[in-house]
């Protein structure tokens, strides 16, 4: 069985930062022991992170939240904590919109049968992701791990988990 785990956003500005906000901070050692025990395991870890330039409320997304964040090479940028300590050695995808395309074109054909998505926003970049994720990888089974997720209205995260439900894709430890 060839396993992954995707860590979605989990970044300065989503946590502390302009978009910060408690929920994801608590968090932080629950991934962090995720990547530790998927290393140990010889599985493999991936992360995703927003990503956007000082153009940024110019841009279609800006325009809706106009607030700046995850602009490169800023602080709010970097991956958060304990959680960037722990990422060297993996790929790591930018992303300018909430899914990554090219995260789906990197999985398509490359056997992964089993993906479990972790981070934040759940209702919006790991939703997203586990979207792509299941188109890229059909057959493979999809885990978003409710317990390393978090979303600043847990109305549309329960939501999102329910959507997930209905497209095959399994969420586990919702009952935090």
């Amino acid at each position: 069985m060839k396993k992954l785990l995707i860590v979605v956003d989990y970044q300065k500005d989503f946590v502390d930062g302009a978009l910060g906000f408690e929920a994801a901070k608590n968090i932080e050692s629950y991934i962090a022991d995720l990547i530790k025990e998927y290393r140990a395991n010889g599985d493999e870890v991936m992360f995703t992170m927003d990503t956007h330039d000082d153009d940024y409320l110019k841009t279609e997304e800006g325009k809706y939240i106009p607030t700046k964040h995850c602009i490169r090479g800023t602080e709010g940028y970097k991956l958060y904590g304990k959680i960037a300590r722990l990422s060297g050695g993996s790929l790591i995808f930018e992303k300018r919109a909430f899914p990554s395309s090219q995260l789906c074109f990197y999985l398509r054909g490359s056997g992964y049968t089993e993906v479990t998505l972790v981070g934040v926003v759940t209702n919006v970049c790991v939703l997203a992701n586990a979207i792509m994720v299941k188109a890229a990888l059909p057959y493979a089974h999809i885990i978003i791990d409710a317990k390393g997720c978090a979303s600043n209205n847990p109305e549309l995260e329960q939501k999102a988990f329910d959507i997930c439900k209905d497209l095959l894709i399994e969420v586990k430890n919702s009952d935090r």
